[in-house]
């Protein structure tokens, strides 16, 4: 394990963020700031929208979350921003190229070009100047499938099979499971790589079923996880997720974590003071999973259900400086 002494504002750390979407690129705009090695693996299950599109098209991985989580690695000087707000662009026109965004357009030439994955990522990360390393969780395309209660308002108790990561995460039901198809993808051999060698792994915020559970049912990918001697951190969300996770307390969440990687232990688990709901409940939760529960004010001061980058890094910086 490396130092945890700072070098230039920030500890020497390896530090691995899973997940997807908006919630990962919270998490990485606050760990840049916090450590000197960072890497973001992935879910690439996307089946809608630009990412959808192109997924379909080419045969390639939907690239929406990797161009976010680069995005969010960007600098915070004219170059790194002028880039981020490049790759987030989204074209608005009558014809085909409407809403595509322009990063997924770049990653997927470079993809063409190159013939694999990583490495056109590190290229799209080098020219922005990215401060971190981004790695898709697998090397092929998969399907997240949902066992979901109500999804059908007429039969209200019936269990039925969801399938897509749009569609999981839009049901009308209760998600009860998820899992991929197909069954058992191959992982990213560097992602497995980065979580062996990390001093942290942070997993979360995100959409729980599906951008934050999906890194645990790809069997590479969890043996990683479980045999790493990384510290393990679980960022929970500010409140339930519409469709996901509806009347989730705090502890179903980190139930819903282990019922899926019974295998799994954690170090801690960081959750917003005013979203704590039950904290002794929680942290008796937490402990069952190996946890310290860890309540800190990360969230935004808007009242919008966003983690605040600056107080979350503070929060990171605070935990990652104990060991």
């Amino acid at each position: 394990m490396t130092s945890t002494s700072p070098v230039g504002g920030r500890a020497d750390l390896r530090v691995v963020a899973l997940g997807g979407g908006h919630g990962l690129a919270a998490s990485l705009a606050a760990l840049r700031h916090v450590v000197t090695d960072l890497t973001a693996v992935v879910t690439v299950a996307d089946n809608g929208g630009s990412s959808g599109r192109l997924r379909r098209e080419f045969g390639v991985l939907p690239p929406g979350d990797l161009r976010m989580a680069l995005a969010a690695l960007c600098g915070d000087d004219d170059w790194g921003q002028t880039w981020a707000r490049v790759l987030q662009h989204r074209f608005s026109t009558q014809g085909d190229m409407d809403k595509h965004a322009v990063g997924n357009l770049l990653i997927v030439a470079l993809w063409e070009l190159l013939g694999e994955h990583v490495g056109g990522l590190d290229w799209v990360a080098r020219l922005l100047g990215a401060e971190g390393r981004v790695l898709p969780m697998a090397v092929t395309p998969m399907d997240i499938t949902a066992s979901v209660v109500g999804a059908d308002p007429a039969e209200p108790d019936a269990v039925t099979t969801v399938r897509g990561q749009v569609e999981v995460a839009s049901t009308h039901g209760r998600v009860l499971s998820v899992r991929l198809d197909p069954a058992n993808p191959p992982a990213c051999p560097e992602a497995m790589a980065a979580v062996e060698a990390a001093d942290w792994v942070v997993l979360g915020p995100g959409s729980w079923f599906s951008s934050v559970i999906p890194h645990l049912l790809v069997p590479g990918l969890r043996d990683a996880l479980v045999s790493s001697p990384a510290r393990k951190v679980v960022t929970l969300n500010l409140e339930p997720q519409t469709g996901e996770t509806d009347g989730f307390s705090p502890e179903a969440h980190l139930d819903v974590l282990a019922g899926h990687a019974p295998d799994l232990t954690l170090d801690a688990v960081l959750v917003d003071r005013r979203t704590v709901g039950d904290e002794d409940k929680l942290r008796a939760t937490a402990a069952t999973l190996g946890a310290e529960l860890v309540v800190a004010d990360v969230a935004a001061d808007d009242g919008s259900p966003r983690h605040d980058p600056a107080k979350l890094a503070n929060a990171y910086a605070q935990l990652m400086a104990r060991t």
